[in-house]
């Protein structure tokens, strides 16, 4: 009986993950808005099988609102540029094969023309479509396609407005912390076996693992850029903008991070080259990096978790965490500067790999700052705040003159309400 409620728990458990995966969400979203989008062209359109309306749907109802807004408006764009350019094109020929090619010739530069983006193809098609009919007909095709994928783009526009689509910031985040405990595992295997001999078998296939973190950056990054396009035009986010900038800024200096890891595995691997009989460093020596490399790695799992914790509590734990784990690996670098000064004094050989597995050491604490964090943060606010003023200065200045109008109310409110205060103390 245990292990029937066990198998129930697990299987509910990974219902509830994939109500959180972006595929599934988008499957549902997309699957619900062309029924309904199809149901409400049968009632408004005149064609048999109004099926643009649904495929319409399906194009622009994206995992996120921004998306669907923007390839709603692009598609409806490319449909009536087509249909614009058949009608034309219709009244001066018919249909034949020069005619056929003059059309997609022509659909396709008026396409690019109006700005139709990812569906430039699409005013070519929609062109074919009413090209090919008969004369009598051209007028009724090119309306009811025209009103099949506003129907479309409407519904599927109205389905995100009314179930706002998630926010995927937290799945970004879970991917960029599990990030970072793969780099902290990398790291840990890279520094392990600093007091014997280690193969250089063995430190080039960590070195060929540093270099597949690159892979494991990019679908990271993906993710990311989806998070970031969740936040924007979405009513339940309020900061977006701040929102962005933190977690984009985070993955940067993770990726400068493996970046210098990889360059450390490279490293130690020319190190293991030069000593293949001998320990790469003596007992004490050896010690004092794994400490130094371990706190490291510490280090970038802590700041993973900063940079992708929402609640004040747990940022203030996750700081507390990170300056402990800092502090230990500048002293236990310092500790392992010194004895490594003392084995280059005593064997010279390959005193400028000492020195280079010390400035990588030196270069992830540097990233990790949380000082020089805060002022590149204060930086990129800056910046993104700028570019959308001067992207958008009628936008920024309705902004501005809104807030200034609330202020105004606000106080003229207080001011009533100390009145009436006033003269309520004074009448008793």
């Amino acid at each position: 009986m245990s292990d029937v409620r066990e198998s129930v728990k697990a299987a509910f458990a990974r219902l509830l993950r994939l109500r959180k995966e972006p595929v599934v969400v988008q499957i549902l979203r997309s699957t619900a808005a062309a029924t309904i989008s199809f149901i409400v062209a049968e009632r408004l359109s005149n064609e048999a099988a109004p099926l643009t309306a649904p495929l319409t749907a399906l194009l622009v109802t994206q995992v996120t609102l921004y998306s669907t807004i923007r390839l709603s408006l692009t598609r409806v764009n490319a449909v009536v540029t087509g249909v614009l350019v058949a009608v034309g094109f219709s009244s001066l020929v018919g249909l034949a094969w020069w005619s056929l090619a003059s059309i997609i010739l022509l659909a396709l530069v008026v396409g690019r023309i109006v700005r139709a983006g990812d569906f430039v193809v699409e005013v070519a098609i929609s062109a074919m479509l009413v090209l090919g009919v008969t004369q009598v007909q051209v007028e009724s095709t090119a309306w009811t396609r025209i009103l099949d994928t506003l129907i479309g783009a409407g519904v599927g526009l109205l389905f995100n407005f009314l179930f706002i689509p998630p926010v995927w910031v937290d799945t970004a985040g879970e991917s960029m912390e599990g990030l970072a405990r793969r780099m902290r595992q990398l790291l840990l295997r890279v520094s392990d076996g600093l007091t014997s001999r280690t193969a250089v078998e063995t430190a080039a296939a960590r070195l060929h693992e540093a270099r597949r973190i690159d892979q494991e950056i990019t679908e990271v990054d993906a993710e990311l850029r989806q998070a970031e396009e969740s936040l924007r035009l979405n009513p339940r986010v309020r900061e977006g903008l701040l929102h962005r900038v933190v977690l984009r800024t985070g993955l940067d200096t993770l990726e400068i991070c493996a970046v210098v890891v990889r360059v450390l595995a490279r490293t130690l691997t020319d190190l293991a080259k030069e000593r293949r009989d001998e320990p790469l460093f003596p007992p004490e020596t050896g010690a004092a990096l794994e400490s130094a490399i371990g706190r490291i790695a510490d280090a970038i799992v802590s700041f993973a978790v900063l940079v992708t914790s929402s609640a004040s509590s747990s940022a203030e734990r996750a700081e507390t965490r990170l300056a402990e784990d800092l502090e230990g690996a500048r002293r236990e670098r310092e500790y392992a500067a010194q004895l490594l000064l003392d084995v280059v004094q005593e064997h010279p050989r390959q005193w400028q790999l000492h020195g280079a597995l010390l400035a990588e050491l030196d270069r992830i604490l540097a990233e990790l700052d949380m000082e020089s964090r805060s002022k590149r943060l204060m930086e990129e606010l800056d910046r993104s705040t700028r570019e959308q003023r001067e992207r958008h200065p009628r936008l920024t200045e309705a902004r501005a003159r809104t807030r200034r109008m609330s202020r105004r109310s606000r106080s003229a409110w207080d001011a009533r309400r100390a009145a009436r205060r006033e003269r309520a103390g004074s009448g008793r």
